[in-house]
Protein backbone atom coordinates (compact mmCIF):
# COMPACT_ATOMS: atom_id res chain seq x y z
CA UNK A 1 0.00 0.00 0.00
CA UNK A 2 1.32 3.45 -0.91
CA UNK A 3 1.37 6.41 1.44
CA UNK A 4 -1.58 8.75 1.44
CA UNK A 5 -1.20 12.44 2.22
CA UNK A 6 -4.17 14.71 2.86
CA UNK A 7 -2.75 18.20 2.52
CA UNK A 8 -4.19 21.19 4.28
CA UNK A 9 -7.18 19.69 6.11
CA UNK A 10 -8.82 21.08 9.24
CA UNK A 11 -9.64 18.27 11.68
CA UNK A 12 -13.11 18.86 13.13
CA UNK A 13 -13.21 22.21 11.33
CA UNK A 14 -11.02 23.91 13.95
CA UNK A 15 -7.60 25.49 13.92
CA UNK A 16 -5.11 25.91 11.12
CA UNK A 17 -4.86 23.38 8.27
CA UNK A 18 -2.60 20.38 8.80
CA UNK A 19 -1.15 17.68 6.60
CA UNK A 20 -2.11 14.10 7.44
CA UNK A 21 0.20 11.23 6.51
CA UNK A 22 -1.33 7.76 6.35
CA UNK A 23 0.71 4.57 6.04
CA UNK A 24 -0.49 0.97 6.20
CA UNK A 25 -3.96 2.14 7.15
CA UNK A 26 -2.83 4.19 10.15
CA UNK A 27 -2.27 7.91 10.70
CA UNK A 28 1.49 8.19 11.23
CA UNK A 29 1.94 11.96 11.21
CA UNK A 30 -0.01 15.20 11.64
CA UNK A 31 1.67 18.50 11.05
CA UNK A 32 1.28 22.08 9.97
CA UNK A 33 0.42 22.25 6.30
CA UNK A 34 3.54 22.57 4.19
CA UNK A 35 3.99 23.86 0.68
CA UNK A 36 5.02 20.72 -1.08
CA UNK A 37 7.78 19.02 0.85
CA UNK A 38 8.66 15.38 1.29
CA UNK A 39 7.76 14.94 4.93
CA UNK A 40 4.98 15.51 7.46
CA UNK A 41 5.95 16.45 11.00
CA UNK A 42 9.40 14.94 10.50
CA UNK A 43 8.14 11.69 8.92
CA UNK A 44 9.42 11.14 5.38
CA UNK A 45 6.78 10.49 2.74
CA UNK A 46 7.28 7.43 0.56
CA UNK A 47 7.95 7.91 -3.14
CA UNK A 48 4.76 6.03 -3.99
CA UNK A 49 2.28 8.49 -2.57
CA UNK A 50 -1.29 9.51 -3.28
CA UNK A 51 -2.13 13.11 -2.46
CA UNK A 52 -5.52 14.64 -1.73
CA UNK A 53 -5.51 18.44 -1.70
CA UNK A 54 -7.91 19.38 1.06
CA UNK A 55 -7.55 23.15 0.63
CA UNK A 56 -8.72 23.89 4.17
CA UNK A 57 -11.74 21.60 4.08
CA UNK A 58 -13.00 19.78 7.18
CA UNK A 59 -11.65 16.36 8.13
CA UNK A 60 -13.87 14.10 10.25
CA UNK A 61 -13.76 10.48 11.38
CA UNK A 62 -15.51 8.23 8.86
CA UNK A 63 -19.25 8.03 9.42
CA UNK A 64 -20.94 4.93 10.85
CA UNK A 65 -24.56 4.09 9.95
CA UNK A 66 -26.33 1.77 12.38
CA UNK A 67 -29.37 1.38 10.12
CA UNK A 68 -29.02 0.57 6.43
CA UNK A 69 -31.03 -1.67 4.11
CA UNK A 70 -28.82 -3.15 1.38
CA UNK A 71 -31.52 -5.59 0.12
CA UNK A 72 -29.03 -8.37 -0.68
CA UNK A 73 -29.87 -11.23 -0.69
CA UNK A 74 -33.27 -11.27 -2.32
CA UNK A 75 -34.03 -7.82 -3.76
CA UNK A 76 -30.98 -7.08 -5.86
CA UNK A 77 -33.28 -5.27 -8.29
CA UNK A 78 -33.51 -2.45 -5.74
CA UNK A 79 -30.03 -2.44 -4.17
CA UNK A 80 -26.99 -4.66 -3.80
CA UNK A 81 -24.21 -4.69 -1.27
CA UNK A 82 -21.99 -3.20 -3.98
CA UNK A 83 -24.31 -0.37 -5.02
CA UNK A 84 -25.25 0.39 -1.41
CA UNK A 85 -21.59 0.39 -0.40
CA UNK A 86 -20.84 2.85 -3.19
CA UNK A 87 -23.64 5.12 -1.96
CA UNK A 88 -22.27 4.84 1.57
CA UNK A 89 -18.71 5.70 0.55
CA UNK A 90 -19.94 8.69 -1.44
CA UNK A 91 -21.86 9.80 1.64
CA UNK A 92 -18.74 9.69 3.82
CA UNK A 93 -19.44 6.35 5.52
CA UNK A 94 -16.73 3.86 6.40
CA UNK A 95 -19.03 1.37 8.16
CA UNK A 96 -22.69 0.44 7.79
CA UNK A 97 -24.97 -2.07 9.51
CA UNK A 98 -27.12 -4.01 7.07
CA UNK A 99 -30.57 -4.81 8.45
CA UNK A 100 -31.92 -8.35 8.56
CA UNK A 101 -35.13 -8.02 6.51
CA UNK A 102 -33.66 -9.63 3.42
CA UNK A 103 -34.93 -12.69 1.53
CA UNK A 104 -33.98 -15.06 3.04
CA UNK A 105 -34.09 -13.27 6.36
CA UNK A 106 -30.73 -12.88 8.10
CA UNK A 107 -31.75 -15.15 10.97
CA UNK A 108 -28.93 -17.70 10.61
CA UNK A 109 -25.15 -17.51 10.41
CA UNK A 110 -25.35 -18.72 6.80
CA UNK A 111 -26.97 -15.45 5.75
CA UNK A 112 -25.12 -13.08 8.09
CA UNK A 113 -21.76 -14.60 7.15
CA UNK A 114 -22.63 -14.18 3.46
CA UNK A 115 -23.44 -10.50 3.96
CA UNK A 116 -20.17 -9.96 5.82
CA UNK A 117 -18.10 -11.77 3.18
CA UNK A 118 -19.76 -9.94 0.33
CA UNK A 119 -19.09 -6.63 2.05
CA UNK A 120 -15.42 -7.55 2.35
CA UNK A 121 -15.29 -8.50 -1.33
CA UNK A 122 -16.72 -5.13 -2.37
CA UNK A 123 -14.37 -3.34 0.01
CA UNK A 124 -15.83 0.16 -0.06
CA UNK A 125 -17.12 0.20 3.52
CA UNK A 126 -17.17 -2.22 6.42
CA UNK A 127 -20.53 -3.98 6.07
CA UNK A 128 -21.68 -5.40 9.40
CA UNK A 129 -24.66 -7.76 9.20
CA UNK A 130 -27.54 -7.24 11.61
CA UNK A 131 -29.07 -10.51 12.75
CA UNK A 132 -32.80 -11.03 13.18
CA UNK A 133 -34.10 -11.26 16.74
CA UNK A 134 -36.75 -13.80 15.78
CA UNK A 135 -36.98 -16.50 13.13
CA UNK A 136 -38.30 -15.03 9.91
CA UNK A 137 -38.99 -11.71 11.68
CA UNK A 138 -42.21 -13.37 12.79
CA UNK A 139 -41.87 -12.45 16.46
CA UNK A 140 -42.61 -15.99 17.68
CA UNK A 141 -39.29 -17.75 18.24
CA UNK A 142 -35.85 -16.39 18.99
CA UNK A 143 -33.34 -16.74 16.18
CA UNK A 144 -29.90 -18.33 16.59
CA UNK A 145 -28.36 -15.27 18.17
CA UNK A 146 -25.40 -17.07 19.70
CA UNK A 147 -24.48 -18.81 16.45
CA UNK A 148 -24.64 -15.54 14.50
CA UNK A 149 -22.60 -13.71 17.14
CA UNK A 150 -19.92 -16.42 16.94
CA UNK A 151 -19.91 -16.63 13.14
CA UNK A 152 -17.49 -15.16 10.64
CA UNK A 153 -19.67 -12.07 10.45
CA UNK A 154 -19.49 -11.55 14.24
CA UNK A 155 -22.98 -10.11 14.53
CA UNK A 156 -22.97 -7.33 17.10
CA UNK A 157 -26.52 -6.08 16.71
CA UNK A 158 -29.88 -7.82 16.35
CA UNK A 159 -33.12 -6.30 15.10
CA UNK A 160 -36.40 -7.30 13.50
CA UNK A 161 -36.51 -3.84 11.92
CA UNK A 162 -39.53 -3.46 9.71
CA UNK A 163 -41.36 -5.36 12.43
CA UNK A 164 -41.60 -4.74 16.15
CA UNK A 165 -40.75 -7.48 18.62
CA UNK A 166 -44.15 -6.83 20.14
CA UNK A 167 -44.44 -9.88 22.42
CA UNK A 168 -43.02 -8.67 25.75
CA UNK A 169 -41.90 -12.15 26.79
CA UNK A 170 -39.99 -12.69 23.54
CA UNK A 171 -38.40 -9.26 23.90
CA UNK A 172 -37.48 -9.99 27.51
CA UNK A 173 -35.79 -13.26 26.54
CA UNK A 174 -33.98 -11.53 23.67
CA UNK A 175 -32.59 -8.90 26.03
CA UNK A 176 -31.47 -11.57 28.49
CA UNK A 177 -29.62 -13.48 25.76
CA UNK A 178 -28.16 -10.24 24.44
CA UNK A 179 -26.82 -9.47 27.90
CA UNK A 180 -25.00 -12.80 28.07
CA UNK A 181 -23.64 -12.43 24.52
CA UNK A 182 -22.69 -8.75 24.96
CA UNK A 183 -24.65 -7.75 21.86
CA UNK A 184 -27.23 -5.05 21.20
CA UNK A 185 -30.96 -5.34 20.56
CA UNK A 186 -32.26 -2.58 18.27
CA UNK A 187 -36.02 -2.21 18.45
CA UNK A 188 -38.39 -1.02 15.76
CA UNK A 189 -40.82 0.55 18.23
CA UNK A 190 -44.33 0.05 16.88
CA UNK A 191 -47.26 -1.49 18.73
CA UNK A 192 -48.92 -3.26 15.78
CA UNK A 193 -52.37 -3.27 17.32
CA UNK A 194 -52.33 0.52 17.09
CA UNK A 195 -51.10 0.73 13.49
CA UNK A 196 -53.28 -1.71 11.55
CA UNK A 197 -53.98 -0.04 8.22
CA UNK A 198 -52.15 3.13 9.26
CA UNK A 199 -50.15 4.93 6.60
CA UNK A 200 -49.56 8.48 7.93
CA UNK A 201 -49.09 10.34 11.17
CA UNK A 202 -52.34 10.62 13.07
CA UNK A 203 -53.13 14.32 13.01
CA UNK A 204 -54.93 17.08 11.12
CA UNK A 205 -53.06 16.45 7.86
CA UNK A 206 -53.93 12.76 7.67
CA UNK A 207 -57.54 13.50 8.63
CA UNK A 208 -57.90 16.12 5.92
CA UNK A 209 -56.29 13.87 3.28
CA UNK A 210 -58.29 10.81 4.24
CA UNK A 211 -55.21 8.77 5.25
CA UNK A 212 -55.42 6.26 8.10
CA UNK A 213 -53.64 7.66 11.14
CA UNK A 214 -50.59 6.30 12.96
CA UNK A 215 -50.58 7.55 16.57
CA UNK A 216 -47.48 8.61 18.47
CA UNK A 217 -48.49 6.19 21.22
CA UNK A 218 -47.75 3.24 18.94
CA UNK A 219 -44.07 4.13 19.16
CA UNK A 220 -43.96 5.56 22.65
CA UNK A 221 -45.66 2.63 24.37
CA UNK A 222 -42.99 0.22 23.08
CA UNK A 223 -40.17 2.59 24.01
CA UNK A 224 -41.48 2.77 27.58
CA UNK A 225 -42.00 -0.99 27.80
CA UNK A 226 -38.57 -1.86 26.44
CA UNK A 227 -36.83 0.61 28.71
CA UNK A 228 -38.31 -1.26 31.66
CA UNK A 229 -37.45 -4.65 30.20
CA UNK A 230 -33.86 -3.55 29.58
CA UNK A 231 -33.66 -2.26 33.13
CA UNK A 232 -34.73 -5.59 34.59
CA UNK A 233 -32.49 -7.63 32.26
CA UNK A 234 -29.49 -5.37 32.81
CA UNK A 235 -29.20 -5.27 29.03
CA UNK A 236 -28.73 -2.62 26.39
CA UNK A 237 -31.57 -1.58 24.10
CA UNK A 238 -31.37 0.76 21.12
CA UNK A 239 -34.41 2.59 19.74
CA UNK A 240 -34.49 2.72 15.96
CA UNK A 241 -35.68 5.83 14.08
CA UNK A 242 -37.19 7.82 16.97
CA UNK A 243 -39.88 10.04 15.52
CA UNK A 244 -41.92 11.73 18.26
CA UNK A 245 -41.44 14.34 20.97
CA UNK A 246 -42.83 11.80 23.43
CA UNK A 247 -40.09 9.31 22.55
CA UNK A 248 -37.54 12.03 23.32
CA UNK A 249 -39.01 12.50 26.79
CA UNK A 250 -39.15 8.76 27.45
CA UNK A 251 -35.53 8.23 26.41
CA UNK A 252 -34.48 11.17 28.54
CA UNK A 253 -36.37 9.71 31.53
CA UNK A 254 -34.90 6.23 31.02
CA UNK A 255 -31.35 7.56 30.86
CA UNK A 256 -31.95 9.50 34.08
CA UNK A 257 -32.91 6.19 35.71
CA UNK A 258 -29.61 4.64 34.69
CA UNK A 259 -31.19 2.38 32.07
CA UNK A 260 -28.82 1.40 29.27
CA UNK A 261 -30.81 2.84 26.40
CA UNK A 262 -29.68 4.64 23.25
CA UNK A 263 -31.64 6.08 20.36
CA UNK A 264 -31.16 7.16 16.77
CA UNK A 265 -33.00 9.58 14.52
CA UNK A 266 -33.06 9.67 10.74
CA UNK A 267 -32.14 12.72 8.67
CA UNK A 268 -35.60 12.74 7.10
CA UNK A 269 -37.34 12.92 10.47
CA UNK A 270 -35.16 15.93 11.29
CA UNK A 271 -35.97 17.83 8.11
CA UNK A 272 -39.36 16.73 6.80
CA UNK A 273 -42.84 16.70 8.33
CA UNK A 274 -46.28 15.47 7.36
CA UNK A 275 -47.03 18.57 5.31
CA UNK A 276 -45.13 16.71 2.55
CA UNK A 277 -48.11 14.35 2.21
CA UNK A 278 -50.31 16.95 0.52
CA UNK A 279 -49.30 15.59 -2.91
CA UNK A 280 -49.97 11.94 -1.99
CA UNK A 281 -46.52 11.17 -3.42
CA UNK A 282 -45.49 7.85 -1.88
CA UNK A 283 -41.82 8.85 -1.94
CA UNK A 284 -42.70 10.51 1.38
CA UNK A 285 -44.11 7.32 2.91
CA UNK A 286 -41.83 5.98 5.63
CA UNK A 287 -42.07 3.84 8.75
CA UNK A 288 -42.43 5.44 11.24
CA UNK A 289 -44.27 8.16 9.33
CA UNK A 290 -43.21 11.75 8.96
CA UNK A 291 -44.61 13.51 12.02
CA UNK A 292 -45.60 17.10 12.70
CA UNK A 293 -43.18 20.02 12.60
CA UNK A 294 -43.18 20.15 16.41
CA UNK A 295 -41.85 16.59 16.53
CA UNK A 296 -39.06 17.41 14.10
CA UNK A 297 -38.10 20.40 16.23
CA UNK A 298 -38.05 18.26 19.39
CA UNK A 299 -35.85 15.68 17.65
CA UNK A 300 -33.38 18.33 16.48
CA UNK A 301 -33.12 19.70 20.01
CA UNK A 302 -32.72 16.17 21.41
CA UNK A 303 -29.74 15.54 19.12
CA UNK A 304 -28.15 18.80 20.20
CA UNK A 305 -28.73 17.98 23.88
CA UNK A 306 -27.43 14.41 23.58
CA UNK A 307 -30.74 12.75 24.43
CA UNK A 308 -30.77 11.22 20.95
CA UNK A 309 -27.35 9.62 20.56
CA UNK A 310 -26.81 9.36 16.85
CA UNK A 311 -28.00 9.83 13.29
CA UNK A 312 -28.88 6.71 11.29
CA UNK A 313 -30.11 6.88 7.72
CA UNK A 314 -32.62 4.00 7.52
CA UNK A 315 -31.54 3.96 3.87
CA UNK A 316 -34.36 1.96 2.24
CA UNK A 317 -34.25 1.51 -1.54
CA UNK A 318 -37.44 0.46 -3.33
CA UNK A 319 -38.27 -0.42 -6.91
CA UNK A 320 -40.32 2.07 -8.91
CA UNK A 321 -43.39 -0.17 -8.92
CA UNK A 322 -43.31 -0.28 -5.11
CA UNK A 323 -43.56 3.49 -4.88
CA UNK A 324 -45.44 4.59 -8.00
CA UNK A 325 -48.82 3.45 -6.77
CA UNK A 326 -51.56 4.61 -4.44
CA UNK A 327 -50.21 5.87 -1.14
CA UNK A 328 -51.72 3.15 1.04
CA UNK A 329 -50.27 0.36 -1.13
CA UNK A 330 -46.74 1.79 -1.40
CA UNK A 331 -43.78 0.34 0.45
CA UNK A 332 -42.38 2.60 3.20
CA UNK A 333 -38.84 3.92 3.02
CA UNK A 334 -36.50 6.30 1.23
CA UNK A 335 -32.85 6.63 0.25
CA UNK A 336 -30.53 8.31 2.74
CA UNK A 337 -26.83 7.50 2.51
CA UNK A 338 -25.66 10.16 0.05
CA UNK A 339 -27.78 12.99 1.43
CA UNK A 340 -27.38 12.41 5.18
CA UNK A 341 -24.47 14.77 5.84
CA UNK A 342 -26.06 17.63 3.90
CA UNK A 343 -29.32 17.29 5.84
CA UNK A 344 -27.43 17.28 9.14
CA UNK A 345 -25.73 20.50 8.08
CA UNK A 346 -29.08 21.99 7.02
CA UNK A 347 -30.94 21.06 10.21
CA UNK A 348 -28.26 21.14 12.91
CA UNK A 349 -25.04 22.89 11.85
CA UNK A 350 -26.42 25.90 10.03
CA UNK A 351 -28.89 26.75 12.86
CA UNK A 352 -26.04 26.48 15.38
CA UNK A 353 -27.32 23.38 17.19
CA UNK A 354 -24.14 21.40 16.43
CA UNK A 355 -20.57 22.29 15.56
CA UNK A 356 -18.37 19.96 13.51
CA UNK A 357 -17.19 18.09 16.58
CA UNK A 358 -20.84 17.50 17.31
CA UNK A 359 -21.30 16.13 13.80
CA UNK A 360 -18.44 13.71 14.43
CA UNK A 361 -20.07 12.68 17.68
CA UNK A 362 -23.49 11.81 16.26
CA UNK A 363 -22.40 10.44 12.89
CA UNK A 364 -19.24 8.59 13.85
CA UNK A 365 -18.17 8.37 17.47
CA UNK A 366 -21.48 7.52 19.16
CA UNK A 367 -22.68 4.96 16.60
CA UNK A 368 -19.30 3.22 16.71
CA UNK A 369 -19.45 3.13 20.50
CA UNK A 370 -23.04 1.86 20.54
CA UNK A 371 -22.15 -0.96 18.15
CA UNK A 372 -18.89 -1.82 19.91
CA UNK A 373 -16.59 -1.06 16.97
CA UNK A 374 -12.98 -0.65 18.04
CA UNK A 375 -11.57 0.73 14.79
CA UNK A 376 -14.28 3.20 13.78
CA UNK A 377 -15.24 6.56 15.25
CA UNK A 378 -11.71 7.02 16.55
CA UNK A 379 -10.03 10.41 17.11
CA UNK A 380 -8.05 11.99 14.29
CA UNK A 381 -4.66 11.43 15.88
CA UNK A 382 -1.33 9.71 15.29
CA UNK A 383 -1.61 5.97 15.78
CA UNK A 384 -5.33 5.82 15.01
CA UNK A 385 -6.92 3.95 12.07
CA UNK A 386 -7.26 6.13 8.99
CA UNK A 387 -11.04 5.96 8.58
CA UNK A 388 -11.70 9.51 7.46
CA UNK A 389 -14.16 11.76 5.68
CA UNK A 390 -13.22 15.04 4.01
CA UNK A 391 -16.08 17.56 3.78
CA UNK A 392 -16.48 20.76 1.82
CA UNK A 393 -18.73 22.89 4.05
CA UNK A 394 -18.93 25.83 1.66
CA UNK A 395 -20.38 24.14 -1.39
CA UNK A 396 -23.96 23.30 -2.26
CA UNK A 397 -25.36 20.69 -4.61
CA UNK A 398 -28.65 19.75 -6.18
CA UNK A 399 -29.82 16.19 -5.61
CA UNK A 400 -30.54 14.31 -8.84
CA UNK A 401 -32.04 10.89 -8.20
CA UNK A 402 -30.68 9.30 -11.43
CA UNK A 403 -27.16 10.39 -10.49
CA UNK A 404 -27.13 8.71 -7.09
CA UNK A 405 -25.20 5.46 -6.71
CA UNK A 406 -28.18 3.46 -5.49
CA UNK A 407 -30.05 1.29 -7.98
CA UNK A 408 -33.33 2.77 -6.77
CA UNK A 409 -34.30 6.42 -7.00
CA UNK A 410 -36.83 6.87 -4.17
CA UNK A 411 -35.46 10.03 -2.62
CA UNK A 412 -37.75 12.84 -1.41
CA UNK A 413 -34.83 15.23 -1.85
CA UNK A 414 -34.75 15.00 -5.65
CA UNK A 415 -34.20 18.48 -7.15
CA UNK A 416 -33.57 19.92 -3.67
CA UNK A 417 -30.44 22.05 -3.22
CA UNK A 418 -28.53 21.09 -0.07
CA UNK A 419 -25.43 22.49 1.66
CA UNK A 420 -22.02 20.80 2.08
CA UNK A 421 -20.77 17.65 0.41
CA UNK A 422 -18.31 14.85 1.01
CA UNK A 423 -15.13 15.34 -1.03
CA UNK A 424 -13.33 12.11 -0.14
CA UNK A 425 -13.74 9.03 2.02
CA UNK A 426 -10.85 6.92 3.31
CA UNK A 427 -11.19 3.39 4.71
CA UNK A 428 -8.06 2.24 6.54
CA UNK A 429 -5.90 4.34 4.26
CA UNK A 430 -7.68 3.38 1.02
CA UNK A 431 -9.53 6.10 -0.86
CA UNK A 432 -12.99 4.67 -1.46
CA UNK A 433 -14.60 7.81 -2.88
CA UNK A 434 -13.19 11.05 -4.25
CA UNK A 435 -14.86 13.99 -5.97
CA UNK A 436 -18.19 12.22 -6.37
CA UNK A 437 -16.82 8.95 -7.73
CA UNK A 438 -16.56 5.68 -5.80
CA UNK A 439 -13.41 3.64 -6.28
CA UNK A 440 -13.44 0.89 -8.90
CA UNK A 441 -12.49 -2.69 -8.10
CA UNK A 442 -9.02 -2.12 -9.59
CA UNK A 443 -8.49 0.99 -7.49
CA UNK A 444 -9.61 -0.79 -4.36
CA UNK A 445 -7.08 -3.55 -4.93
CA UNK A 446 -4.27 -1.11 -5.72
CA UNK A 447 -5.04 1.13 -2.77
Amino acid sequence: MSDLVIRGARPYGAGEPVDVLVRDGVIVALGAAARGGDEVDGVTIAEDVQVIEAAGRILLPGFVDLHTHLREPGREDTETIESGSAAAALGGYTAVFAMANTDPVADTAVVTDHVWRRGREVGLVDVHPVGAVTVGLAGKQLAEMGTMAAGVGRVRMFSDDGHCVDDPLIMRRALEYAKSLDVLIAQHAEEPRLTRGAVAHEGPTAARLGLAGWPRAAEESIVARDALLARDAGARVHICHASTSGTVELVKWAKAQGISITAEVTPHHLLLDDSRLETYDAVNKVNPPLREASDAEALRRAVADGVIDCIATDHAPHAEQDKCCEFAAARPGMLGLETALSIIVETLVTPGLLDWRGVARVMSENPARIAGLDDQGRPIAVGEPANLTLVDPDTSWTVRAPELASISGNTPFDAMTLPARVVATVLRGRVTAHDGVAATVTQRVRL
